[in-house]
């Protein structure tokens, strides 16, 4: 479910990218936290991929 939502997040930033929209360093504020999803994942020892 956490990469789920890291995967989500992510692509929600690359989608600002793409149009344009950052709300004021808001989409930036996603890849961040889909970033600390993933590596909450890899610090308990969980597949970040599955």
């Amino acid at each position: 479910m956490l990469v789920t939502i890291a995967v989500l997040l992510l692509l929600l930033w690359l989608l600002g990218l793409i149009t344009s929209v950052t709300l004021n360093g808001f989409i930036h504020v996603l890849l961040v936290l889909a970033i600390i999803a993933v590596l909450i994942r890899v610090i308990r020892g969980e597949n970040p991929l599955s």
